[in-house]
């Protein structure tokens, strides 16, 4: 029986080196380090060659300017399983990043909130669709019936979000709800007006955007109507 623990124990530290060396080798490469709406960002070059602060990264000069706490970081590892840690010349945490959706990590600072890392590639991608949804859009009915026109905007409102506009002659629902601010967040459009009240929306298959969760009459988003 203490022959089989052994064992299992043995097979469970051997998976977990696994892991471990498996997440050190699908994270070298570019990132983007990133406020959660992208109004700051900073490029990240995670290298596989070891010093003595950790393994080697760089930083693109923009970086201190734009998140002023990456001044502290000096070389990055992975703790435990899945962790990964930007940290500073003692080798103590700047920032400790989790997967929460494949090839986006998040990790949370004291006191300033959540930051975003994330593959270069996608996240200029997701760059690129923030660039597609500014203009005006149409809030229908699922009957087609149009009820209130909007207009997106890249203008900084607060936090990450940017200003949206009503038209008028809004559904007497919408004009309540009000929306002020709007933003894309892990693939929704969030709508939020000034007291704080949300709406999110997902697209669907026919390039739309669908109120959820889902009701008998839905609220659909469609650019440009």
């Amino acid at each position: 029986m203490a022959a089989a623990l052994t064992a299992l124990l043995a097979l469970g530290s051997q998976a977990a080196a696994q892991d471990a060396s498996t997440l050190k080798k699908d994270m070298v490469g570019q990132w983007e380090l990133a406020t959660t709406e992208r109004s700051k960002t900073c490029v990240v070059t995670l290298k596989g060659d070891t010093t003595p602060q950790g393994l080697k990264l760089e930083l693109e000069p923009g970086c201190a300017a734009a998140l002023p706490f990456t001044k502290e970081i000096t070389a990055w590892s992975i703790k435990g399983l899945d962790i990964v840690r930007l940290q500073d010349a003692a080798g103590q945490p700047v920032i400790d990043f989790t997967e929460v959706e494949s090839g986006i990590f998040e990790g949370l600072r004291t006191g300033e909130g959540v930051y975003i890392l994330q593959n270069l590639a996608a996240a200029r991608s997701l760059a690129k669709s923030m660039d597609q949804m500014i203009g005006d859009w149409s809030m229908v009915r699922g009957n087609g019936q149009t009820i209130c026109g909007l207009t997106l905007t890249n203008t900084e409102a607060t936090g990450d979000n940017f200003q949206v506009f009503l038209k008028p002659k809004c559904d007497p629902a919408v004009a309540a709800f009000a929306p002020t601010e709007w933003r894309l967040e892990r693939g929704q459009m969030i709508l939020t007006s000034k007291a704080g009240e949300i709406w999110q929306f997902e697209a669907d298959d026919n390039a739309q955007w669908r109120r959820v969760p889902d009701t008998a009459d839905p609220l659909i988003m469609l650019r440009g109507q």
